[in-house]
């Protein structure tokens, strides 16, 4: 892949360790737990870190916008979340726990002018997203947030919306092919993204797994959970899609300020990967795509 969809794309694979510090790091679960959220799986605090700015949202919002996690799982945690912290309650707690997570992981430098000029171009970037594909979507409610002063907590906030941003083009563009929330988890699967194993974390069951693998050979996109040659086309057209709606930020930011923020990322984002706080394998397949 080359042009402006792999610049795209190499935007985003910057950015999503930056922003997902907040489901991993040890200050963040010490956060959540001051909220009164159990900390011994991640889920809890997951879906009240990220739902938060839709307001206390029902589950069906949840499944709807999150789009990969089965009815059932989110369930188990929505609304329940929000009887312990209200969603304002959630976003400051957030950011508090944003801030003691990058202190932990930069020091003294998110004070420092490299952060500086990070965030200033990141949230040029992010701005330029505006309400993003789906108008209740989660780059919609990230983007309506306010802006943090710090600068740090600048570049986490428009790392988020710009992840964020992209997620609901993505959202859009499997829509686009026909795919349904567990056909794109066992599509993406299919296609050597992650494991099926890793996958069992947005809830699924075998049942339900079996069924859309089933579907997905029906239509000539798989057989014995591997993609067929029109799988794998099918999948590209679903990133090569979801790459051109993420692409306005960039455009907007120009070439020149987007070299300069990938030189302005590169440490920070060496740092998170070599703190070993995130997984290795991951169901967004990064990495892989």
């Amino acid at each position: 892949m080359t042009g402006e969809p792999a610049r795209v794309r190499q935007m985003w694979h910057l950015l999503e360790p930056l922003h997902a510090v907040l489901y991993y790091a040890p200050e963040a679960f010490e956060e959540a737990a001051a909220l009164g959220y159990g900390t011994e799986e991640r889920w809890t605090s997951y879906f009240a870190w990220r739902a938060a700015p839709l307001g206390a949202v029902d589950a069906p919002e949840v499944v709807r916008t999150f789009h990969s996690f089965a009815p059932a799982m989110v369930d188990r945690y929505v609304p329940a979340v929000w009887a312990a912290a209200g969603p304002d309650a959630v976003l400051a707690a957030r950011l508090r726990a944003v801030d003691r997570s990058y202190r932990a992981l930069f020091g003294d430098r998110v004070e420092g002018p490299r952060f500086a000029e990070a965030a200033a171009l990141a949230r040029r970037a992010a701005e330029a997203a505006g309400g993003g594909q789906m108008s209740h979507g989660m780059g919609h409610a990230n983007s309506a947030l306010p802006w943090p002063d710090a600068p740090h907590l600048t570049l986490w906030h428009a790392a988020t919306v710009l992840r964020e941003h992209r997620g609901d083009g993505h959202i859009a563009a499997l829509a686009g092919a026909g795919l349904d929330p567990v056909e794109s988890l066992v599509s993406f699967a299919a296609v050597g993204a992650a494991r099926p194993e890793v996958f069992a974390s947005r809830g699924w069951g075998e049942e339900e797994w079996g069924a859309a693998r089933r579907r997905l050979q029906e239509r000539g996109l798989a057989a014995d959970g591997t993609a067929s040659e029109a799988g794998r086309e099918l999948r590209a057209k679903v990133e090569l899609r979801t790459d051109e709606e993420a692409a306005a930020p960039w455009r907007a930011l120009g070439e020149k300020g987007r070299e300069r923020l990938v030189e302005l990322l590169g440490e920070p984002w060496l740092e998170v990967i070599g703190s070993g706080m995130l997984p290795g394998e991951n169901t967004l397949g990064i990495g892989k795509v």
